[in-house]
């Protein structure tokens, strides 16, 4: 019997040589070829020259001009040559942009348009697939091409899977200071503050656990206005690994913990108000130092680190394919060890986590637990590769051999390598670039033609490679979820130059890539505003609206008046004093308006910062001591009121919130986010107007029957119910008919995202009046029987292009949460 050797020595002369010599391989078959020859020679005659109408016709004329057919002397390609190569000819720019949003990948920084205009890093792969527009000075992708439509597949996906958006265009500003200096201007420029919240989640924010989300404000010497919501997040003490039970200690967190008084924090904003913002934050930190003395540094951060949301059911399974963490794990000696890891279990993070990680390039798959080569070896030399230490799949995916677990790294090179892999706060210096398409490519391909037994010849390509390249990203990992859990979802911050490296794997792995309307869509379903569209009382949103009118005009004008559609407002008049009319009257005042609101003064001499908008319980409960509404039949969690199903079951609390007649005059609005649900039937637009009911109107359309008409406006009077003023704004007006005038129902607020086609119970989101809802609630409260009382309000909804009233139940965020400062 063979022993194992014999059979290894005679497999090994039986297996393919590994190199074919070519001559010698003709020399064996030259019978063969001789007479192979023979046959053909004797099939064509001997003559083996193509046939002149095959042949390709391509040097009989210039290349210069290819129109004209023109026979150059070889003295002429000579000359043409030599002039050629000393002139320098600027290539195309079909190539040179080829050149720059592909092929270059550099620190920081936009590809910039000659106008200025921004792309992002993934700007070719979007352009190819979404419909671009230029906003905020960014080409972003509007949505998906064709015609607006696809809302109920996108709402599968995001019930059923995962969907990824580019939110790269967001920036951030940095404040260096004192602790207790940089907490003196948050406190004194978010709402709420975070010394408003608990302690235990203050204590978690200013450690850098969790991140917080809040709206920034104007100083209250600027008349205290609304800029948008950002999201902030400290620098932690203690930089801490999610993946095992050691600590990760560099010389960055001993000093930070020596000098715990010195802090570090980011404040994210979106692109529409975030020059607005920074003047805000600087003028802060300017005042703030003359007051104290102390210098507080606030730059931008603008081009320097991008951000991918990634959203749906199946966003964590997804990240889990894709990062892989790695533990850095400080034994006794001189030794460090890299060991690869997970991200563990999804319950194990909790809504509003910020986690610092550092991760693989998602482009190598490693589907086992394995060594990452340390980036001090990579950018000491190129040819080093993990091609030796990786094998390859039947996928073509590179995976690390068995039995190579840890790396065992001397003193000096273990602290080059910590160095050189520092956490994402330290990554606005610099950071190694991911490792070149090209260069990655060509070393699978090297891979594959060693499988083979074939010669390299790949080995000159990474000789002449320039530059280090990392394969370890630092990256953020914030966990997004509201309080009804309805919007899960996860937010990375990586370096700018990350990006591509991790966009291509997130949507081979499954996502699906999304545009700002397909992102408005997800936030009304899960009923969360968007930002600027659900924010009336922020300058960015008042922009928005002044440009989309002055398009909406100038389609108006390239059309004839007979095929032109009725005006209607893109402006919506908010800060109109008609809302303010509203109160005057008793009994069934809500339609029974006199000729007197005709002398209400118009919108003209209001400014449009006097409309605000309360998005936490103390900014609503503050204001309802301003206008002595505390008996206001409105209830903010979080403030010492009594329960809904307490006060509606008592007839003396519903009585003390009849006495309206000193809220009439001398008061700013307030609005209140609301979200509406269809009683029966309808659909809610965008720019819609919220009515006022009257008790008729609710006891005749939720008992009607089907073929009941319910309430209409007459044709004729169909586009009656704004005007536009001389100065270009749009005001509210009374018919003068009183048919028309019997059917007018009076305004208390706007829908500013309608109903998404394919949501399952779709919603729209509004903004009324607070102290218009408190009075209808009242009542509704008062004549309704105690077990028919309802915690929403009943209202009613016009669409712009309709004459139908419908029916909607209007329910006050600020009575589910405390806060409403969550923007998607």
């Amino acid at each position: 019997m063979d022993t194992d050797a014999a059979k290894l020595r005679r497999q090994a002369l039986l297996a393919p040589p590994r190199t074919l010599d070519v001559r010698k391989y003709a020399e064996c078959r030259a019978a063969e070829i001789e007479s192979l020859h023979t046959i053909v020679s004797n099939r064509l005659g001997n003559d083996f020259r193509s046939r002149r109408s095959k042949r390709r016709r391509t040097t009989g004329f210039e290349s210069k001009n290819r129109r004209f057919w023109k026979h150059s002397t070889s003295k002429d390609k000579e000359e043409s040559k030599n002039q050629n190569d000393n002139e320098q000819k600027k290539l195309p720019r079909r190539v040179r942009r080829k050149i720059e949003l592909t092929k270059k990948n550099p620190e920081f920084g936009f590809s910039v348009s000659g106008d200025g205009t921004k792309r992002l890093r993934t700007h070719v792969w979007h352009a190819k697939r979404f419909t671009m527009e230029k906003l905020w000075g960014f080409y972003l992708p509007s949505g998906l091409h064709g015609r607006g439509k696809g809302s109920r597949a996108l709402l599968k996906w995001h019930r059923q899977g995962a969907v990824v958006h580019d939110a790269s265009y967001y920036s951030a500003v940095q404040l260096d200071g004192p602790e207790d200096t940089l907490s003196s201007i948050l406190s004194m420029l978010l709402r709420p503050s975070p010394t408003d919240r608990c302690e235990d989640n203050c204590t978690r924010l200013l450690s850098g656990e969790i991140y917080g989300r809040a709206m920034l404000h104007h100083a209250k010497q600027d008349s205290y206005k609304a800029i948008c919501p950002v999201t902030f997040m400290w620098r932690p003490l203690q930089q801490q690994s999610i993946v095992g039970t050691n600590d990760r200690v560099t010389e960055d967190s001993i000093e930070i913990k020596s000098s715990s008084c010195l802090r570090q924090l980011w404040i994210w904003m979106h692109p529409s108000a975030f020059d607005e913002g920074l003047d805000c934050l600087k003028l802060a930190c300017q005042k703030m130092m003359n007051d104290t003395g102390v210098v507080i540094g606030c730059v931008s951060l603008d081009g320097k680190f991008a951000t991918l949301e990634v959203m749906g059911l199946k966003s964590f399974q997804l990240l889990q394919k894709l990062l892989r963490p790695i533990t850095f794990s400080v034994e006794t000696g001189s030794t460090t060890e890299y060991t690869d890891g997970d991200l563990g279990k999804e319950e194990s993070f909790s809504p509003g986590t910020a986690v610092l990680l550092t991760v693989v390039d998602p482009r190598f798959s490693c589907h086992k637990k394995a060594e990452v080569l340390p980036v001090a070896h990579l950018s000491k030399d190129p040819k080093e590769s993990m091609q030796d230490k990786c094998e390859q799949n039947s996928t073509g995916n590179l995976i690390m051999k068995e039995g190579v677990l840890s790396t065992s790294l001397s003193k000096d090179e273990s602290t080059s390598s910590l160095f050189m892999c520092k956490d994402l706060w330290d990554a606005s210096n610099g950071v190694n670039p991911p490792m070149e398409e090209h260069i990655l490519c060509s070393k699978r391909h090297q891979k594959s033609l060693d499988f083979f037994c074939s010669k390299s010849t790949a080995s000159t390509i990474f000789e002449t490679t320039e530059g280090s390249y990392s394969n370890l990203c630092p990256i953020m990992l914030l966990k997004n979820a509201d309080e009804a859990s309805l919007h899960i979802g996860w937010t990375i911050i990586l370096p700018i130059c990350w990006v591509k490296a991790l966009w291509i794997p997130l949507i081979s792995g499954g996502a699906h890539a999304i545009g700002l309307r397909e992102k408005h869509w997800i936030a009304c379903d899960v009923g969360l505003p968007c930002f600027p569209q659900d924010f009336p009382d922020c300058n960015a949103n008042y922009y928005m609206m002044e440009k989309a009118a002055a398009a909406f005009d100038k389609t108006m004008e390239n059309q004839s008046f007979a095929t032109r559609p009725l005006r209607i407002p893109i402006q919506l008049p908010w800060n109109s004093k008609w809302f303010l009319s509203n109160l005057e009257g008793n009994g069934d005042y809500s339609g029974n308006l006199d000729g007197k609101l005709n002398d209400v003064p118009l919108s003209n001499n209001c400014g449009f910062s006097e409309v605000s908008v309360a998005r936490t319980s103390r900014m609503l409960n503050s204001f309802l001591k301003e206008v002595s509404g505390e008996n206001l039949l409105i209830y903010p969690k979080g403030i010492d009121r009594p329960r809904f199903s307490h006060v509606m079951m008592n007839e003396a609390k519903i009585s003390q919130g009849s006495n309206l007649t000193s809220l009439t005059t001398d008061r700013r609005l307030c609005y209140l986010r609301v979200v509406l649900h269809a009683f029966k039937e309808g659909v809610f637009d965008e720019r819609a107007v919220v009515c006022a009911p009257r008790f008729s109107d609710i006891t005749s359309l939720t008992s009607r029957l089907v073929n009941d008409e319910g309430i209409q406006v007459p044709h004729a009077h169909f586009g009656s119910y704004f005007k536009e003023l001389p100065s270009g704004k749009w005001d509210f007006q009374l018919p003068e008919d009183p048919a028309a005038r019997e059917a007018y129902r009076a305004p208390i607020g706007f829908v500013t995202t309608g109903f998404v086609r394919g949501s399952k119970r779709p919603a729209a989101v509004a903004f009324c009046e607070a102290v218009l809802l408190a009075r209808f609630r009242h009542e509704q409260w008062s004549r309704f029987p105690a077990k028919k009382r309802r915690k929403e309000i009943f209202v009613l909804v016009r669409n712009l292009s309709s004459t139908a009233y419908r029916l909607a139940l209007a329910t006050i965020v600020l009575e589910r949460q405390e806060e409403d400062v969550e923007s998607l």
